[in-house]
């Protein structure tokens, strides 16, 4: 089945395909395949399956290539922070998570300087949630399947050309595919980003860390006593036991290589004895990888109908674990905005609001995990400014600022003037129909009206109603978008009518 463009599905004047390195502009009358999909995603990664399965929430034709025939093997461990487990808790995911993942607290995350969890954070999920990587891939793949998405494995962009109606994606094997929109989800080398002639800015590694997961042939006692001394003056040492007889280990590697070329157990060995004085006994290692500190922003996440999202559009040191969170909420951002435009009631510049709330957030990001790494240098100054921070930390308001920074529940969007809370995302409260959250699955925008007197309207078919006074809300009223955040407070309904307007494009009726 095919269908055509509607008369609102159109682009917002950015550069046109010609004046897009790479792109040719298509010659007048050409004849193009039907639009076969809405949203082509390159990439099924976390951001790429999280953003599928937020677009058929609203029905939206999608279909996901992941280049690797197989998903990954190894099993390495990685935290969602606490936005992330709202996120899963919004859209009826988080029991699932939980049932493979394992809570720890939500602390020692800056340079890994360690202070305990500050008292009352703001969320019902005060928790960080560790998961085996491979794991919360395939519960967010198959979330989206399960609701319709198609992926498709082994399948590789090799090319593609915009134009007014769509996109022309042309994949490694000479087939070609038509599609409203592509987002690049295709990680830090991203072709689509590449093809797509947009800049990545920033440093190149400078310093390089091995991290793996293998079995060590010494007493425990051994590693303890090491332990007890070397994290003192390397921070980025640490051998940590993960299950039985296996044990994470993260060295810093002697010089910055081909991250594409793994290191080998022989590399591990050498920087152990050279750091430690011993290797160990390290062998039968289940994965062994390498990561740098290049730090590297896109300067545009969205040239027409082609965006990007996730390592696609930024990269940074794992320093913190924000990696993944950061490309899942970008999904959680895009994919509602991306959806309303392919359904045809999104305001102009919706879309737009993409990459004017992602993009700074994400250089917040490179920003924390550059102050990071500098903090986790051996040299004289930056261990001086360590041992500074670490007092600071004692201070209630600084660890709290840093943790919610790190977890991301210190986002404000700038939606204009008004009270601390807009712009923010709200808790799972309680409500007279349990949580909050719970009313948040089908990626719909929700007004809670504690004074019952307004009013969804002609906005119906796309933002659901609760009148509820016992809600735990010190404002009367608050509308809150498909990601969760405040996008008006108030109680007046002509006031609420142009917040809809503006969130939510033109009235039903």
């Amino acid at each position: 089945m095919t269908a055509e463009p509607s008369s609102t599905d159109t682009v917002e004047r950015h550069p046109t395909v010609g004046d897009v390195p790479g792109l040719p502009s298509p010659a007048s009358g050409t004849n193009r395949a039907p639009l076969t999909f809405d949203v082509i995603i390159a990439g099924c990664g976390p951001t790429g399956a999280m953003l599928a399965a937020e677009l058929r929430l609203h029905d939206v034709r999608v279909l996901v290539l992941e280049k690797e025939t197989e998903p990954v093997s190894f099993v390495r461990i990685v935290g969602l922070h606490i936005r992330s487990v709202e996120l899963m808790a919004m859209r009826g995911l988080l029991e699932r998570v939980l049932e493979r993942g394992r809570q720890r607290p939500a602390a020692g995350f800056f340079a890994a300087i360690n202070k305990p969890v500050p008292e009352g954070l703001d969320s019902a999920y005060a928790y960080l949630l560790g998961i085996p990587q491979p794991v919360i891939v395939h519960l967010l793949e198959e979330h989206a399947i399960e609701l319709g998405a198609q992926v498709r494995r082994g399948c590789a962009v090799a090319g593609f050309e915009q134009d007014d109606e769509g996109v022309t994606v042309e994949l490694a094997d000479g087939e070609q595919l038509r599609t409203r929109y592509l987002v690049g989800c295709d990680g830090g080398r991203s072709t689509v980003r590449k093809l797509l002639g947009v800049g990545f800015p920033g440093e190149p590694s400078r310093t390089e860390t091995l991290m793996g997961e293998m079995e060590v042939g010494v007493p425990q006692e051994e590693i303890a006593a090491k332990m007890a001394v070397i994290p003192e003056t390397n921070k980025r040492f640490w051998l940590r036991p993960f299950g039985r007889e296996v044990y994470s280990v993260v060295v810093p590697a002697a010089g910055v290589s081909d991250r594409a070329e793994p290191p080998t157990l022989e590399d591990f060995k050498q920087q152990l004895r050279a750091i430690a004085g011993t290797d160990f006994g390290v062998h039968s290692p289940r994965w062994l990888s390498r990561f740098g500190d290049a730090t590297r922003l896109a300067e545009r996440y969205r040239v027409g109908r082609v965006l990007l999202a996730g390592d696609a559009a930024h990269i940074h040191p794992p320093t913190g674990g924000q990696g993944l969170n950061l490309g899942v909420q970008d999904a959680f951002n895009l994919g509602w905005k991306l959806a309303a435009q392919i359904r045809g009631w999104a305001p102009e510049t919706l879309l737009d609001t993409y990459q004017a709330e992602r993009r700074p957030v994400a250089e917040d990001v490179l920003d924390n995990t550059r102050a990071q790494m500098e903090l986790l240098s051996t040299e004289p100054g930056p261990q001086a400014v360590r041992r500074l921070l670490t007092e600071l930390m004692d201070f209630d308001v600084v660890n709290r600022h840093l943790i919610e920074k790190i977890t991301a529940i210190g986002i404000r969007y700038d939606f204009g003037a008004g009270p601390d809370l807009l712009g923010r995302r709200l808790r799972d409260i309680k409500v007279k129909q349990g949580h909050l959250y719970g009313l948040l699955h089908r990626g719909r925008g929700l007004l809670l009206d504690r004074t019952e007197r307004l009013t969804v309207g002609g906005w119906s078919d796309r933002v659901d109603y609760l009148a509820d006074p016992t809600a735990v809300l010190d404002v009367p009223c608050v509308l809150l978008r498909p990601d969760g955040h405040v996008a008006w407070i108030g109680d007046d309904q002509q006031d609420l009518d142009d917040h809809l307007s503006r969130w939510f494009g033109k009235p039903a009726n």
